[in-house]
């Protein structure tokens, strides 16, 4: 009673606390509009664009009208993305504007895929080119966030703070040996000795094919990172390799005298410098605007231009219907189809972020991909990930571009199912009882064990995808399918990788695939990008997520650091039929 008491106790608490912050954010949102209405953003002399992505999440897209509302705390338990394209549009605008003398830059424990950090380097990397400054900070980095910081002229670091340095590493969760003390028994079908998504559910660790590909990609990416922190900090790469691999930044001080931070300061006097290359005295304050409010002073470009490009982002697992959130299918479909039949569109782009999912998601999205082409160019850029189902939807396009860190390829195939009746015999004494009128009238029954006519139903079903897939790849890219299972089997590529077999055309970001659209079809100077799918404003977002937020504060407070095994059991919901997806989560640290 006393633990129902408490979950009672913490569901009235979060239902109080959240009607008490809606009527709170009610009374904000009435101070913001009225404040907003009446005056009008402009960007003051010698300003600062500041950059805080600390604990932000950062995505594609986010709403124009974003609104940095954590300096109210978090009362919806929201996370506070930044978009990618809002931030690249904000540098851009900071080169140009006469008023932005330089970039203070907090990217210490952002939190992104490489891909994504990648091209937001790169537009860091642009925006120095201007000849203004970039100025970073922070009390401590990840490997990512000082992988974007690395580009500055200059690196403080508090003194009590640190560097994470060691290279990368992907760990995944394995669930066998709780399967079988709970007494469930997966059914695995797959085509590929690479596709490694099911590993998870039938084996200790990780398969040899597995670990090999994992460590092949990690590699590559590494290398790469490298490669960037070595000329921006001009660093022999060697030396800088073997800082890496022994981890010797393991003192504030060593990230100085390594020549991986500039100097080591309190954020007062990291202030005291920026006023210094502003020209204020002391006692000033520095002028600095955000990125949405800069945004907010951009004029559009070629905003009447007939030549448009239809960038549609495609972001999260593929699934049917038309949920939100994820790449569904009806939804995505309509928007392609939409672009294909709007003669002021004159190209598409479909950026691809995505670990794949639904195989008949995917062919759906396909098909529209393959129709559009038939009348349009139609480019496919990369994100962080654009595998297995991700790869899928991208195979019709005339051109893929993709990051050399993406991680694309998975070009395989698995289903799965489980058979419970050990669980709920022996464990729970529930038995069940079945009439029918066929053998396969209880077709993939999970209370009992799978006949051999299903198995070879369900695996001639996985094998038929598998082939289907590689048509598709084959037919898009211009390959034979042999050529395609040779770089097939489920195994993940990094972009770079993808290249040199064939499965990428051009390494790039989405300006890279924007560019190459509008060359395409002779409008380099006269075009408009318009994105798709429409973004709901933020508060909309906001108050349809607070259902759900309540029901995850709850979850957090009584699973605690069990909380993340119960995410990874939960996402097995969305393994219903045939699947394309990558195997696991990959989250590099």
């Amino acid at each position: 009673m006393k633990f129902l008491g408490n979950v009672l106790a913490v569901i009235v608490g979060l239902f109080v606390f959240s009607i008490l912050s809606v009527l709170l954010m009610f009374g904000l949102i009435g101070i913001v509009a009225s404040s907003s209405g009446s005056e009008e953003v402009s960007v003051s002399e010698n300003s600062i664009l500041h950059l805080n992505l600390n604990g932000r999440t950062i995505v594609e897209r986010t709403s124009e009208d974003d609104l940095d509302l954590s300096i109210f705390g978090n009362p919806f338990g929201q996370e506070f993305n930044a978009g990618l394209i809002n931030l690249k549009k904000a540098i851009g605008e900071a080169k140009t504007n006469d008023n932005i003398k330089g970039i203070y830059l907090n990217t210490g424990l952002v939190m992104a895929g490489q891909a994504s950090l990648l091209e937001l380097r790169e537009a860091l990397v642009d925006f120095k080119t201007s000849g203004k400054f970039i100025v970073a900070y922070d009390e401590a980095y990840t490997e990512g966030g000082y992988y974007v910081a690395s580009v500055a002229d200059e690196i403080y670091l508090n003194p009590l703070g640190g560097i994470d340095f060691n290279g990368f590493s992907s760990e995944g969760i394995f669930f066998k040996g709780l399967f079988e003390k709970v007494g469930v028994k997966p059914e695995i079908f797959r085509v590929g000795e690479f596709k490694s998504a099911v590993e998870p559910f039938i084996l200790e660790k990780s398969s040899p094919a597995a670990r090999l590909q994992t460590q092949s990609f990690l590699n590559d990416m590494n290398q790469f990172a490298l490669h960037a922190v070595s000329e921006s900090r001009g660093i022999a790469f060697d030396s800088l390799k073997k800082i890496n691999d022994l981890m010797l930044v393991r003192k504030p001080q060593d990230a100085v005298s390594y020549g991986l931070a500039t100097d080591l300061l309190y954020f007062d006097q990291v202030l005291s410098k920026l006023k210094d290359k502003l020209g204020v005295d002391e006692d000033d304050d520095i002028k600095t605007i955000n990125v949405t409010d800069l945004n907010k002073t951009a004029k559009s470009k070629n905003i009447t231009s007939s030549n448009r490009i239809a960038v549609i982002i495609a972001e999260g697992e593929i699934v049917g219907g038309k949920a939100d959130g994820v790449i569904s299918s009806d939804k995505f479909a309509k928007e392609i189809r939409k672009a294909r039949k709007d003669d002021n569109i004159k190209a598409i782009i479909l950026r691809v972020n995505s670990p794949g999912g639904s195989v008949i998601a995917s062919e759906v999205i396909w098909r529209e991909m393959a129709e559009a082409k038939k009348v349009k160019p139609v480019y496919v850029s990369m994100g962080e990930v654009a595998a297995s189902g991700g790869y899928y939807i991208s195979a019709p396009a005339d051109t893929i571009v993709a990051q050399p860190n993406t991680i694309t390829g998975s070009i395989g195939i698995f289903g799965m199912m489980f058979n419970a009746q050990e669980l709920l015999n022996d464990k729970l004494g529930i038995t069940t009882d079945v009439v029918k009128t066929g053998e396969l009238s209880d077709f993939m029954n999970p209370t009992r064990p799978m006949t051999d006519v299903e198995r070879s139903i369900i695996q001639g079903s996985v094998e038929d995808g598998y082939e289907t897939f590689v048509s598709r790849v084959a037919e898009g890219r211009g390959m034979s399918p042999e050529a395609v299972k040779e770089v097939a089997s489920g195994r993940v590529w990094t972009g770079n990788q993808a290249k040199e077999r064939g499965l990428v055309d051009v390494l790039g970001g989405l300006n890279t695939t924007i560019e190459i659209a509008a060359a395409r079809i002779g409008a380099e100077d006269d075009y408009r990008v318009v994105y798709y799918p429409t973004k709901k404003p933020w508060f909309e977002t906001i108050m349809e997520d607070l259902g759900n937020n309540v029901q995850i504060k709850i979850l957090q407070s009584q699973l605690g650091t069990n909380y993340t095994l119960y995410k990874e059991v939960e996402k097995l919901k969305s393994y219903e039929g045939v699947q394309v997806r990558m195997p696991q989560e990959i989250i590099i640290k």
